[in-house]
């Protein structure tokens, strides 16, 4: 089948808007399945200047897929809807082209039947896009007869449960070339995923909703290998990112060992989760090429860290933090306030404490975004800040109801500093 992918830019406010890995990922394994495909990066806003009406029938697919990476900016003062360009950019397709269209996305993969709603596509893909999408594909083939694959979500059908491989060596990565030609791929880091699913039950996050909570992984080898091959093209700067670099640190020393044995010249980045962490795992990762680091503490009281459902202590972050900076590694840290348990005093507690990491950069959020089949959406349920029923693919958040009419200013007054 002659297969489009399309990539949109969604307007989420980033300076640099991250490389759609997963859209790559897709591509590589529907190649390797046989199919013709193309890929169209669109710039931000509907058809974004790119001339749909012209490409689309050039091609004439048999399938459209697009890619939905964030459904809002995750900005609680001036929340901005990321999907209305998405649906202008599913009517364009529509005009000049009678191919359906599938969705997917760690975004899509949140809401799956509400963005296949909103949107208008036909169909979508919760999950690993690599294996759902090409057996999808194969059952368009044979007419749509019967249930869907696993992980297949068809509008006004029901839907299969998602499938996960346990290894993630069986699918193939996306070959140097797709980043030689796609718009922006010689000047921004190249993502690496050497890992997916995330056991740990944050209270407010999705990540399990879209990569599962078992803990599945490359080998070692087979990324230093890719990692090589693309440092062969002229790539050097990569950022890696696995919901935990860390998890598990034994798999992480042995990547970073492979890469010290490898001595690729690299430059990457990491998400840190600030726990399992020891000296000999900073100095692995300083030496295998990292020189940042990004460490999601959200807190510094340790009553809002237990009620967020955080492993580690303020403690374990300070001692952390200052093993990368003894490393030589530059630390980013996050606060994420007004959840919880969150008071005024804990709101101050946070600011001292990170102040007091001397971070290289802070970012801080104010409410929460509420996820469907978190533990965060049952306390908003329970009091009363959504109902059980509402749609959430519509950005709505949590800030504790003591703090709303202060906690905005009380940042808006900290950034000014």
């Amino acid at each position: 089948m002659k297969v489009l992918l399309i990539s949109a830019r969604d307007e989420s406010g980033e300076i640099a808007a991250p490389l759609p890995l997963g859209l790559a990922c897709v591509a590589a394994a529907t190649e390797r399945a046989g199919h013709d495909v193309r890929l169209l990066s669109l710039a931000a806003g509907g058809e974004g200047g790119f001339p749909i009406a012209d490409a689309v029938p050039q091609f004439r697919p048999d399938v459209i897929g697009i890619s939905v990476r964030n459904i809002d900016d995750q900005n609680m003062q001036r929340p901005h809807f990321l999907l209305a360009p998405l649906r202008e950019l599913v009517a364009a397709c529509r005009r000049v082209s009678s191919a359906p269209i599938i969705l997917g996305g760690a975004g899509y993969s949140i809401f799956p039947q509400s963005a296949v709603t909103y949107l208008q596509a036909d169909m979508g893909i919760k999950g690993e896009g690599e294996m759902a999408f090409p057996a999808l594909l194969s059952w368009i083939e044979r007419g749509a007869q019967g249930l869907p694959p696993p992980g297949a979500y068809l509008h006004n059908r029901p839907h299969m449960a998602t499938a996960f491989v346990p290894s993630l060596d069986a699918f193939p990565l996306p070959a140097p070339g797709f980043w030689l030609h796609f718009p922006g791929g010689g000047g921004l880091r190249i993502p690496v995923q050497s890992r997916r699913g995330c056991p740990l039950d944050c209270i407010y996050c999705s990540t399990s909703a879209i990569e599962g909570r078992p803990v599945r992984r490359r080998s070692p080898e087979s990324v230093v290998r890719w990692l090589a091959e693309l440092r062969a093209h002229g790539f050097t700067s990569f950022y890696f990112v696995d919901n935990t670099f860390n998890l598990p640190p034994s798999y992480a020393k042995e990547l970073c060992r492979k890469l010290i044995q490898a001595d690729l010249g690299l430059d990457w980045w990491a998400i840190v989760y600030p726990q399992w962490v020891d000296e000999e795992l900073a100095d692995l990762i300083a030496k295998a090429g990292c020189t940042q680091v990004s460490l999601g503490f959200e807190s510094g009281s340790e009553p809002v860290l237990k009620r967020l459902n955080k492993r580690f202590g303020c403690a374990e972050v300070k001692a952390i933090s200052g093993m990368f900076s003894a490393a030589g590694i530059k630390r980013n840290g996050f606060l994420l306030l007004g959840g919880p348990g969150e008071t005024r005093e804990t709101v101050e507690e946070s600011l001292a404490f990170a102040e007091a990491l001397h971070l290289d950069g802070l970012k801080i959020t104010v409410g929460l975004r509420i996820y469907p089949g978190t533990v965060l959406h049952s306390v908003a349920v329970a009091e009363g800040v959504v109902k059980l029923d509402d749609d959430l693919l519509w950005p709505r958040f949590y800030l504790t109801a003591g703090l709303r009419d202060w906690l905005p200013d009380r940042i808006a007054q900290y950034n000014a500093l």
